[in-house]
């Protein structure tokens, strides 16, 4: 396949293209790198299911108490009525610029510009704060095979934390930088272990219920979310649900390097929602029962334990040895999801600057590994100083930037759903099927992430969200979260007087398409 800017020519054949609306313009990625196993497993990765249940079971619990796994099922349901827009928008333009693509072709440059920003910043946050758990859990395995709490205790150092980090981020953009082939051959196996101790977790911790002190039986009404004590608590518990759930669609950002560009990576996006549900399901029950939903002892929601649940279940619920697996499990995790949430992130940078939305250097493939080098680079790069930067000013800081990743969330999955139901309005009245799924279920989808985002952005004014910390009276999280949305709009405004072609719409519209072709 070549690249033309301009209309294809007599004899062409257009591939992947809606009729009468145009596609999308090739950038040079190695094509055919990836099948329908591999995309999944790049989903699953991305997500880093094991990582996010140790750092999220003891929140989600304390907010809801023992309906954490009808919230699980609550966060789920938007996700996957977004994920049939984005399956929807990709069999017509499947280009790794997914959202920020969708939405310029739906709404606008500015609109898809923004959105573009969304995606772009929620990844560096993602990237760094799973560079910080890759290195926790890396002094904390250490210490645990050597029986040294010194080793343990590096952790503690800032200096040692923060060289350590900047070193697993280095690691991770190097192998992202090789290509879809190099990622994909790591990810079978730290994928695979993931899920394989998870298992060992889910049928050890159904062995051990009712041996705990804290352990509570099964009951079906933990499956109903009505159950949840306010509306408040239960909006807390979705934005975390929501969070856990964050990661699938890079599926859809490797599509040029798919075999079957149009239909696998949405086949293989639903895939990965379902094995995540499924694992988020049973071990949230297992745990539940095991040492139950609570505050004391072993109980989920304990606050010393709550921010890393399986640091404190592992002993207790496998053993001294098998538990030391379970810590590999989440460093696996955590390392596995810093290297592929870098394809994302370097694919939107790529595809925003060969539409002319960002600066030409960033359009550069590597003419071996057929990667965006350069927007890699600068992925790893922006999340080393980001993390370096916030470490070094407060933890609480940190923390916050982490409940303010909600917000990013929420808003480039709503407006890329809404993108869906408007960019095929002229098509919802052709069949049930097209009325359903390009219109229903994207408008679901985002109506019930754009409430999530307003309901959170005014909770998130309250001091009192995340860590505590107030800017002037108002919530550092709320200052932090709308901060970066600010910040998006002003590196907007300077890049459309560098760059005017494409906000004035005459580079990615549905006038003037740029189609791939077939020579």
């Amino acid at each position: 396949m070549t690249q033309l800017d301009a209309r294809p020519q007599a004899g062409d054949t257009v591939r992947g293209v809606h009729p009468g609306e145009g596609g999308v313009r090739g950038k040079g990625l190695g094509g055919n790198s990836v099948g329908l196993v591999g995309s999944a497993v790049i989903g699953i990765s991305t997500v880093a299911p094991v990582y996010c249940l140790t750092s999220t079971l003891g929140s989600t619990a304390g907010e809801v108490g023992v309906q954490m796994p009808a919230v699980f099922l609550a966060g789920f349901l938007p996700m996957l009525l977004v994920a049939f827009a984005y399956r929807e928008l990709n069999k017509v333009m499947p280009d790794c610029g997914t959202s920020f693509t969708w939405t310029v072709k739906a709404f606008g440059p500015r609109v898809g510009w923004m959105c573009g920003w969304g995606l772009v910043i929620a990844t560096i946050i993602v990237l760094s704060n799973l560079a910080g758990v890759a290195t926790s859990y890396f002094w904390l395995l250490a210490g645990e095979i050597t029986g040294s709490e010194r080793m343990a205790a590096l952790d503690g150092n800032k200096a040692v934390h923060i060289l350590t980090c900047l070193l697993l981020i280095a690691a991770a953009t190097a192998i992202s930088y090789r290509g879809m082939t190099a990622t994909k051959g790591v990810q079978y196996a730290l994928v695979g272990l993931q899920l394989l101790v998870l298992v060992l977790f889910v049928v050890m911790a159904f062995q051990k219920a009712d041996t705990f002190a804290t352990s509570i039986d099964f009951s079906w009404s933990w499956l109903n979310p009505f159950a949840v004590q306010s509306f408040a608590a239960f909006t807390a518990g979705l934005s975390l649900s929501i969070f856990m759930y964050w990661g699938w669609d890079a599926c859809l950002t490797a599509n040029e390097e798919t075999t079957g560009s149009e239909k696998t990576p949405g086949r293989a996006a639903l895939i990965a929602m379902v094995v995540l549900v499924g694992s988020y399901l049973a071990t949230g029950v297992a745990a539940q029962m095991a040492v139950g939903a609570g505050g004391k002892g072993l109980g989920l929601a304990n606050g010393d334990t709550s921010d890393n649940v399986f640091a404190a279940l592992a002993g207790p619920v496998m053993g001294p040895t098998l538990g030391i697996v379970l810590f590999v499990a989440v460093l696996a995790s955590a390392a596995a999801s810093l290297q592929t949430t870098f394809i994302p992130v370097a694919r939107t940078v790529l595809a925003m600057s060969a539409y002319e939305a960002l600066p030409p250097s960033y359009a550069k493939v590597h003419p071996r590994f057929k990667t965006p080098g350069r927007a890699t680079v600068m992925a790893g790069v922006a999340t080393g100083v980001f993390y370096t930067v916030m470490t070094l000013v407060s933890e609480h800081v940190l923390v916050d930037t982490i409940y303010a990743l909600g917000l990013m969330i929420c808003f480039y999955y709503s407006l890329t759903a809404f993108a869906c139901a408007w960019y095929f309005r002229r098509e919802l009245t052709a069949s049930v099927r097209d009325f359903v799924f390009k219109g229903l279920f994207p408008l679901l989808g985002g109506v019930l992430l754009a409430a999530v985002f307003f309901k959170t952005l005014y909770d998130m004014w309250d001091p009192a969200y995340g860590s505590g910390s107030a800017v002037l009276g108002v919530g550092s999280v709320f200052v932090i979260g709308v901060g970066l949305l600010a910040l998006g709009l002003v590196i907007m405004f300077v890049t459309e007087r560098r760059s005017p072609a494409f906000f004035r719409g005459e580079v990615l519209t549905k006038e003037t398409p740029a189609l791939v072709v077939a020579d």
